[in-house]
């Protein structure tokens, strides 16, 4: 039961958005609607439910509040219908455009199923499974939806750090699933079903964004796999040797695209970046929907389009910040073409005020409570760095064109003559691109430098655009079909080849992640400890107490909690004195509820379990765990 009233809350806020995506644009068809209804979808679930927790808690209430909201909102669509506006283009083009989308979106939307059911909670005998780009942050992302559901606690805290201490995390992307866990859905499903229409308005608004800017199916269809399937030149470290091509698929991140051994990280945005990345995923299924929005808005003069962007993006900073960024920066360049190229009159410039001050006047209570206050006082967030990931320490770890030549590739050094070769509004919208790249290149947002490319892919995929048409066009200008299939394939192979390895190396990898005495420990802590109960644990990333049961544990992994930016010293010293040197009044100081012992404990420090069993009573026991219940 839970299953199907979860399929129907998915298709109720999926169809107001694909409704709400018909009357802002009556002149297209379904093959826009759908993508861009599915963004819509996904804005509405991970908005509407999040106003309603604020005030009744994340339960069930706001969850039916929400969807009440979206039942009347999908009614008024339905009964109100926009004018019809025949559809500009002819059946050829028609056509051409439907075979684009078959080719491009179909094929990498059937690759990610099988990435997802293999890499997300997949059982295989008594176990779970996963792949390599889910071992490290599924885990955590697991974790702030149970913790979301089981808690209630809204906006959420961070459950793998003892106290009340708010979620430094986008976490809008992790209710949208948690609400699923509130209507009975089981873990691996509420993970799973916004992921579904997030996917679809990536690869869809992908496609119709590059179609939009360059005029053509071909070229939006080439512009499409430059970006989701392009790569540098890391596979030439692969050819030196059998051996060496062999480690591609039994190596751990030795991929064509994510080989840091020789500072290659310009990773395959599907497998490193929308698969494990749940905040990229969702960003961008809002994010490619607006820059389509904005592009017909600022580039096509269709003013009427303000609200419904404005509207669309409400809740992309709690989405993801960087996508919320990108979009300011692309916007401020377009205002710029505005006043400098349109005319300036009221019917032009008001729907930009209009924009900015709807978004504006839900962006800042949104971003100060979080976003704003951790980046002004978070643990070395917002500061000045050079060159990405290539510098290191102040020096350059390679030279700095070559660094990114051979990360990405031909695209890259196609980009100089693709600008000039751009009309004046495709060099206009990616001169926003540049802007990111811009500030990119020189400011860093959060401990690791590495979450830079969040902004850094933004640039890259006007980039692919604008280099697809150049190619495009270069090549329509040899006569003969020969040539210019020969010539196009080996483009094709030379920029796409490392991600074609990197994809094949993900579809084959697999990892244990929780056990079948991890999943035994996480029944036992769900179904007989208190939700706000809180565990004394080994500071794995692989706790199956949050990540399976959503309880809050004292102090978890380094590798989530450095990168979010806050301080956990006092947490983290007192997992060591309560574990080495124990004593009744520091349990009580933190008000640890249970505390666990395993190999990780063992590992870890020089841990006293005979202090707890004389003490406390052993609540539970298997192979691999001992747990004591504090009294």
């Amino acid at each position: 039961m839970g299953l199907l009233i979860s399929l129907l809350y998915l298709c109720l806020f999926v169809g107001t958005g694909v409704l709400a995506a018909k009357r802002l644009l009556p002149g297209e068809d379904a093959a826009v609607w759908l993508p861009l209804g599915c963004g819509a979808g996904v804005a509405l679930l991970a908005g509407l439910p999040a106003l309603f927790a604020l005030g009744f808690g994340f339960t069930r209430i706001a969850a039916g509040g929400a969807a009440c909201v979206s039942a009347l909102l999908a009614v008024c669509l339905w009964r109100h219908p926009p004018r019809s506006i025949a559809f500009p283009a002819d059946a050829d083009t028609r056509r051409r455009d439907v075979l684009g989308i078959a080719a491009c979106v179909l094929p990498l939307l059937a690759v990610t199923c099988v990435l997802l059911y293999t890499h997300i909670l997949c059982p295989k005998g008594d176990a779970l499974h996963t792949g390599q780009s889910c071992y490290g942050d599924l885990a955590m992302h697991l974790a702030y939806i149970e913790s979301i559901a089981t808690n209630g606690i809204f906006p959420p805290i961070e459950p793998l750090l003892g106290g009340q201490t708010p979620l430094n995390y986008p976490y809008l992307c992790e209710s949208a699933s948690s609400v699923f866990l509130l209507l009975g859905a089981d873990l691996r499903t509420a993970y799973l079903l916004p992921e579904l229409p997030a996917f679809a308005a990536v690869y869809g608004m992908g496609w119709h964004l590059a179609r939009r800017m360059l005029g053509a199916a071909g070229k939006a269809s080439l512009a499409f796999w430059l970006f989701f399937m392009g790569s540098g030149f890391g596979l030439v470290y692969f050819l030196k040797s059998p051996a060496a091509f062999a480690s591609i698929f039994t190596g751990y991140y030795t991929t064509p695209t994510n080989y840091t051994q020789e500072n290659v990280l310009w990773v395959n945005p599907i497998v490193d970046l929308l698969i494990p990345q749940r905040a990229t995923l969702f960003g961008w299924c809002v994010l490619f929907g607006a820059l389509y929005l904005l592009w017909r808005f600022a580039m096509e003069g269709e003013s009427r389009l303000w609200l419904g962007l404005a509207l669309l993006v409400l809740p992309l900073p709690l989405l993801q910040t960087h996508a919320a960024l990108a979009l300011v920066l692309l916007c401020l360049v377009c205002g710029i073409y505005t006043l400098c190229c349109r005319p300036r009159t009221a019917g032009v410039l008001l729907p930009w005020l209009g924009l900015a001050v709807v978004c504006g006047a839900v962006w800042l209570p949104e971003t100060l409570g979080s976003v704003l206050s951790q980046a002004v006082g978070g643990e070395n967030m917002i500061r000045l760095h050079f060159n990405w990931v290539n510098n290191q320490n102040g020096t350059l770890t390679d030279n700095y064109f070559w660094f990114y030549i051979k990360n990405i590739g031909v695209v890259y050094l196609l980009l100089l003559p693709a600008v000039f070769h751009a009309g004046k509004p495709q060099r206009w919208f990616y001169g926003g691109g540049l802007a990111i790249w811009l500030l990119a290149e020189c400011v860093v947002f959060q401990p690791n430098l590495y979450d830079n490319n969040k902004l850094l892919f933004i640039w890259h995929l006007l980039g692919c655009i604008l280099v697809a048409g150049l190619v495009w066009d270069l090549l329509a200008r040899l006569r003969s079909r020969g040539p210019r299939a020969l010539l196009g394939a080996a483009f094709c192979l030379v920029a796409t080849a490392g991600s074609v390895f990197t994809v094949g190396r993900e579809l084959v990898s697999d990892y244990v992640q929780w056990t079948g005495d991890d999943l035994a420990l996480a029944r036992f802590v769900q179904q007989q400890t208190a939700p706000d109960a809180l565990f004394l644990t080994s500071r794995s990333h692989l706790l199956p107490e949050a990540s399976l049961a959503g309880r809050q544990v004292l102090c978890g992994s380094d590798i989530y909690l450095y990168y979010h930016g806050v301080d956990y010293a006092d947490q983290r010293n007192a997992v060591q004195l309560l574990y080495e040197d124990p004593d009744e009044a520091t349990l009580a100081a933190w008000a640890v509820d249970y505390v666990v012992f395993d190999s990780n404990v063992s590992a870890q420090y020089a841990a006293d379990e005979s202090w707890y069993a004389q003490r406390y009573p052993l609540c539970y026991q298997n192979a691999s765990y001992r747990v004591y219940q504090v009294e």
